[in-house]
This record gives C-alpha cells, structure tokens and sequence, in this order.
C-alpha cells in the first residue's frame, strides 16, 4: 500500500523471494570493504610519503583534502550516472575508476611526484564517490524496507573490517620504520638521499598494483551477475526525482547536516589520534600505533554489534544513545591525562561506528523518486572531512598546540548529530 502519496520502490523481479538478492548483496559488500581498504591505508600514506617525498605536515594533509575534495566535486556527476545507467552500470564504472587511480601510484612512485599522487588520490576518490553514491542506496531498497538501516550496517561492518586489514598492510608493506631527521638527510650525499627517497616510495607500488588488479577483476565478475535494478514509481506512473527537488525532504536536509559533521568528526578522531596520545598520555609513536589499530577493531565491533542492536532498537534511538556517548567520551579525551584519555579515544572507534550508515539510511527513508539524488546529497557531505578537521588543526595551533584542546571540535559534531537522531530524522507528513 502506497501512503502519503509517496512513490513505490519496485525491485525487479520476484519481490517475494529474497534469495535472490542474496549474492547481489554480497558483492554490494566488498565493495564496502575495498573502499574501506582505500581510506584506511591513507592513514600509512600520510606519514610514509611525507617521508618519501620530504613533505611538511600541511602537504602530507593534502593526502585526505585530495579524496574528500573528489567527493564533493564528482558526487552529482555520480548521482548523474547513476539516474541515467542505473545500479549495476554505476558500480563497474566506480571499480573501473578507482583501479585507474590505484595503477597511477607505480608512475607517481618511479618519479617521486607528489602531485602526481595527489592525482592518483583524487581519482581514487571519484571513484569511491561513484561507488559510495551507488552502493549506499541499493544496500539499503535490495529487500525489505523495514529492514533496510540494518542491511546497511551489516555491509558497513565490512568498511569498519577493512580499517583492520588496511592498518595491517601499511604497517606490513607500506611503511618501512627507516627515518632520518633533516640534519642526517642533509648529512647524506644527493645520491644517498634520492636512493632512499626512491626506496620509500617503491614500497607503495605493489600494494596498489594488486589493489587494482582485485578491482578489475571484481569489475569483471560484476558484469557476469545480476543485479535486480531499482526502479521508481510514482502516481502517474514515472519517476520524477531531481537532484534539487530532493532537498525539499527536510529529514533528508538534517540527514546531510548530520553527515557533513560526522565525516568531519571521524577524520578528526582519527588523524590526532596517535598525537593526542603521544600528548595526552606520553606513549611512544608506537605505542600509540597500537592503539589506533586497537581503535580500528572497535569500529569493527561496533558495526556488527550495531548491526544486532537495530534488530530491537529504533535506528534513530541507537543514534542519540552513541552519540551521547560520543560527547562524553571526547570530554575524557579534552579533560583526561594519562591511558584514560587514549581508552576514550578508542571508545569512539566503538560508538562512531554505526553513525554514517544510519544517517544514510534515515536520511533517504521514505523519499521514493529522490532516493539517487538524495544519495548524492549525502555523500557531498562527506567533503566535512576535508573542511572540520582544518578547524580542529586551528584550535590546536591557537592554544600552543593542544592536541587534546582539538577534540572539542568532534565534540560539536556529535552534539550535532545528536539531534539529528532526536529530531531532525523525523520525516514531515503533508
């Protein structure tokens, strides 16, 4: 039965089985997983190629700035290919792109360009728009609509796997525990010096050849399967959604508020995580390390636990209980000293987890025709990564370098959040 005049979401073919959406599903998945693996290895490239490439710590920054900027320029082109070339279409040209930009780090690491790997990034990151843009929406319509927050969490789980298997590979493949203070680079002869710098930028190369080579192949595979295509319908029998017209869901404008700031807290969280620590707590880089991979796991736990938790809670209640908890939890990491503040810090892995895919999910529930635009609204927000953490790194400058003083700024967001999952996710019946 269609209420409120919203239009029916039809999936092709026999709705009342859902067998199979089954292995559909599960390619959805590792899509989940592999642009979780390129997120996550970014945190071994931000310090590796500043070595490799004798960066300061503002152009080893332009690392993120470079993925999250493609997110924000390429996602109505995105949502554009998906409205005209629908689900399946859209995911191969999202794996084609990425694996583009994976093979361009070999030429970036034979010239020792930085830019070139800036390049490299941003086109990783257009085709993680692509697929973000694409996956999200059809994880959440591929079966049952009331179940559609919980579906998305089990995928995300998959992205929350990935930031342990990537800490893994860069820790094992990419960074190579070779430093050298500027006075002993200068000490060294040119030749000495370029060989090394060359050395270290090598050790990206077959990391990403066979991260390519797996999206290729996934490529491939993808063309072989099917994959029910959602369609739209409304009243009068079409499909009228439109990137603009989408805003006019105002739970849909909250949901892209929300997102905004929770992308924006999460890049924080994690990118003064092992200085905070060092700072707040006097752990070695190391040691700190170890407990950002300690994060990592959490986040993993937390999106299968999250995912179980929706089975009996309301998504939007499970939102407004984490992110209460989140607040807390960066008052320990501004207020605390010693191994309390990193515990909370790790904490957040466990709470943040759940956040993105369910603002997604509530924040397209219930628009019909706008479900792919509105999609596109929501992962444009995912350019509060590139913007929020520049605010954090201005609050830390302004007291002496607080590291600590900074997470006042994921604070606001989580305040932010919380009331996206007290009222802002309420959708407004005409």
């Amino acid at each position: 039965m269609n209420h409120n005049n919203q239009p029916e979401i039809i999936v092709e073919g026999d709705s009342s089985s859902n067998k199979k959406y089954l292995l559909p599903f599960i390619f959805v998945i590792s899509l989940f997983f592999l642009w979780g693996m390129a997120h996550n290895l970014d945190s071994s490239l931000i310090p590796h190629l500043k070595k490799a490439c004798n960066l300061n710590n503002v152009q080893s920054m332009l690392i993120d700035t470079s993925v999250f900027l493609a997110y924000f320029l390429m996602a109505i082109p995105a949502g554009m290919i998906l409205k005209k070339f629908g689900y399946k279409a859209s995911m191969i040209a999202g794996l084609l792109v990425f694996a583009g930009g994976a093979f361009l780090f070999v030429p970036a690491a034979n010239s020792l360009s930085y830019t070139t790997f800036l390049i490299a990034l941003f086109i990783i990151g257009c085709g993680l728009t692509i697929l973000e843009t694409t996956a999200n929406p059809y994880a959440a319509v591929l079966g049952d609509p009331a179940k559609a927050t919980s579906r998305l969490n089990l995928a995300a789980s998959f992205n929350g796997l990935a930031a342990m298997v990537a800490a893994y590979v860069g820790s094992r493949f990419i960074l190579s525990g070779k430093s050298y203070s500027k006075a002993e680079l200068a000490a060294m002869t040119e030749i000495n010096r370029n060989s090394y710098f060359l050395e270290e930028a090598s050790s990206v190369k077959m990391p990403y050849i066979i991260l390519g080579s797996v999206l290729v192949i996934i490529a491939i595979i993808f063309c072989f399967i099917y994959f029910p295509e959602v369609k739209t319908k409304s009243i009068d029998g079409e499909a009228k959604g439109s990137f603009m017209g989408a805003l006019r869901h105002k739970h849909l404008k909250w949901a892209v508020v929300a997102q905004f700031f929770y992308v924006g807290a999460q890049v924080c969280v994690t990118s003064s995580f092992i200085r905070a620590a060092q700072q707040g707590a006097g752990f070695s880089e190391a040691t700190a390390g170890d407990y950002l991979i300690a994060y990592g796991f959490l986040f993993t736990v937390g999106r299968f636990a999250g995912t179980a938790l929706l089975q009996f809670i309301s998504s939007a209640k499970l939102l407004s209980v984490y992110a209460i908890v989140s607040i807390l939890l960066c008052l320990v990491a501004v207020l605390g000293t010693g191994p309390i503040m990193v515990y909370a810090l790790g904490g957040l892995g466990f709470f943040m987890s759940i956040m993105f895919p369910t603002i997604f999910a509530l924040g397209i529930e219930g628009i019909g025709d706008d479900t792919k635009p509105g999609s596109s609204w929501l992962i444009m927000s995912i350019v509060g990564g590139a913007i929020v953490p520049v605010l954090m790194g201005a609050l830390i400058d302004k007291f002496n370098d607080n590291v600590q003083l900074g997470y006042y700024v994921p604070l606001v967001c989580f305040i932010v959040i919380l009331y996206f999952g007290l009222k802002g996710y309420k959708i407004a019946h005409k």
